[in-house]
């Protein structure tokens, strides 16, 4: 029986999400397994390496969007899954409004950021 979740996200930019975890100080792996319960593993196309025995990772559907794949009873064995997630998911929607900013035509626009906390 596997031990491994899928969640839905709105993360739909593999290389937002990977400068995202960088940020954060997490080391990433493309094309790589995550490690779950006693040795399981799972195929994944982005995977957060964290410390201890489990990573996240995230796997892209059809529609272009990524589902977080983990163990997350072994991931809360060392770190607050809720506030881990929360803090990749945060970080990932900063950095993705940055990049749309970025973007041509819209160099001038007047952007307001609010992050909540």
């Amino acid at each position: 029986m596997s031990h491994f979740s899928t969640l839905r996200t709105k993360i739909s930019d593999a290389e937002v999400l990977k400068s995202s975890l960088k940020d954060l100080g997490i080391a990433t792996k493309t094309e790589a397994d995550v490690r779950g319960y006693n040795g399981q593993r799972v195929r994944a196309d982005l995977v957060a390496v964290l410390e201890g025995e489990y990573d996240l990772g995230w796997s892209r559907n059809t529609d272009g969007s990524f589902d977080l794949i983990a163990d997350l009873w072994g991931v809360a064995k060392k770190h607050n899954q809720t506030e881990l997630i929360n803090s990749i998911n945060q970080k990932y929607a900063v950095n993705k409004t940055l990049a749309e900013v970025k973007r041509p035509g819209l160099q001038n626009a007047n952007v307001k950021l609010m992050v909540h906390s």
